[in-house]
């Protein structure tokens, strides 16, 4: 039992200690006594908004035969359903399509907006806009978000009967599944963190050693790779929740 809570404790120290992590300058605000990151905020405003725009368009006049971007908002909510479906199944993915498809189009966005426009255009006092899900701010309150869902989905389907999960197959591997929990949003937000960091990192080297042809092909490269950091990230949102359910 010492042996589990010394682990949880190491593992939410972690969690706390990323939160801290920082890489090059930040611009910040001070508000109440707390400390935001002002670019993160400003950069994942701005793609809030563009969905909300491309939401109102899509739905601002509905036809019963789809044309212009009602047909591209329908193709884009069938994609995310089909993620939802694939993982939880035709019994259970209704419920969560909304949060799979918030998931995956904000992280599709963010990702996306840090690789195509040209924020470092833009002069802040100190520090750069860029896409929010290269701090690691973001993505440890994206896994942090995914895991209270899949508590949520399993303890609103089984009661505390859910925790009876660690115990199986056998009370031995106790400790092992409850870290296995605390894992999931760790390999979470390091995953899509990483990625996004390393491309913005890639590009901006590749940009002042040789500014003119080799770093387009390593930016669509990552735009590629933006697009499959987002697909993984809400696929295996919806593996855990799935994983809940059984």
């Amino acid at each position: 039992m010492d042996f589990v809570q010394t682990t949880t404790s190491i593992d939410l120290n972690s969690l706390f200690f990323l939160s801290g992590v920082e890489v090059g300058k930040h611009f910040y605000w001070e508000f109440a006594g707390i400390t935001f990151h002002g670019q993160v905020l400003l950069v994942s405003w701005f793609v809030i908004a563009l969905l909300l725009l491309f939401t109102l368009l899509g739905t601002l006049n509905k036809q019963r035969v789809p044309t212009g971007w009602q047909n591209f908002m329908e193709a884009v909510i069938e994609f995310t359903q089909d993620i939802a479906q694939n993982q939880l199944g035709k019994t259970f993915y209704k419920p969560w399509v909304p949060f799979i498809s918030t998931l995956f189009l904000f992280i599709f966005g963010c990702n996306w907006a840090g690789a195509l426009i040209p924020w470092k255009l833009i002069k802040l006092s100190e520090g750069e806009l860029a896409a929010p899900t290269n701090d690691i701010n973001t993505t440890v309150a994206l896994a942090l978000l995914t895991s209270f869902m899949y508590f949520y989905a399993g303890i609103s389907k089984k009661g505390l009967g859910y925790f009876k999960r660690y115990l199986e197959p056998t009370p031995i591997l106790l400790p092992i599944n409850i870290l296995e929990d605390f894992t999931k949003p760790l390999s979470l937000s390091f995953r899509l963190f990483g990625n996004v960091l390393a491309d913005e990192l890639t590009v901006s080297v590749l940009t002042m050693l040789v500014p003119l042809i080799i770093p387009l092909p390593i930016m669509v490269l990552g735009i590629f790779a933006s697009s499959v950091q987002a697909l993984i990230f809400s696929t295996l949102a919806a593996a855990y929740i799935a994983e809940a359910l059984e």
